[in-house]
């Protein structure tokens, strides 16, 4: 079996709990209660994602290649 490396985003949802979003794998979202949740639940939504990729004989993306900074912007209104 080969390791393959993905980024998800947490991001903290008003109501509580946490939306993950895998960017490599448009469509790819899920929810957990806490972080610990959140990121198990993406663990499960990334390998289903990657099974039916499979299944429909689809390319693989992953981001073994992806650099990501975070820039900040002064936004004027």
């Amino acid at each position: 079996m080969k390791s393959l490396n993905y980024r998800v985003l947490l991001r903290n949802e008003p109501e509580g709990g946490y939306t993950v979003l895998v960017p490599s794998l448009p469509g790819c979202v899920t929810y957990g209660e806490t972080i610990e949740e959140a990121i198990e639940m993406a663990r499960e939504a990334i390998q289903v994602y990657i099974g039916s990729l499979r299944e429909h004989g689809e390319d693989i993306p992953n981001d073994a290649d992806t650099l990501e900074y975070n820039l900040m912007v002064e936004a004027y209104a």
